[in-house]
């Protein structure tokens, strides 16, 4: 490893991009301004809705439907919302809910085990069954059917 790649990069100045646009002295100071200013809880918190939005388009949009994104999604957003502050975590639970009864919907979808077509989860996917903590076999807690 060369000693150069030890060194911090900001990513900011000229030599960051040769022949990319070019930031003035003031534009960077004004964007380490704002470096210095960011919290980690910002950014997850960014992201968790970004990656919130993303899944229900993996569930609900047709011609993006991929459930395996969708899922990976549900466990990404259910691993950070313990690192959201409080407030932010009440928030996000019920969007996550309704994500979550999407995807049990959609993944029930001519399941033999569970009622094709009308979209309800199948009796396995509740939060009482499979592994400690309401996970199913992939470890992604879903609500009961109605």
């Amino acid at each position: 490893m060369e000693e150069s790649e030890n060194e911090p990069v900001t990513g900011l100045g000229p030599e960051a991009q040769p022949g990319g646009p070019q930031l003035s002295d003031e534009e960077i100071a004004m964007l380490e301004q704002q470096m210095r200013e960011i919290r980690m809880e910002d950014i997850l918190t960014q992201t968790v809705v970004s990656v919130i939005n993303l899944t229900a388009r993996r569930i609900a949009k047709e011609d993006e439907v991929d459930l395996d994104q969708a899922r990976l999604g549900i466990e990404a957003v259910r691993s950070l919302l313990p690192l959201l502050p409080e407030e932010v975590s009440k928030e996000i639970r019920e969007p996550l809910s309704q994500i979550q009864l999407l995807y049990a919907q959609k993944s029930g979808e001519g399941d033999p085990a569970g009622q094709p077509g009308t979209g309800e989860p199948s009796p396995d996917s509740g939060p009482g069954d499979g592994p400690a903590g309401g996970a199913g076999e992939s470890g992604l807690w879903t609500p009961r059917g109605s």
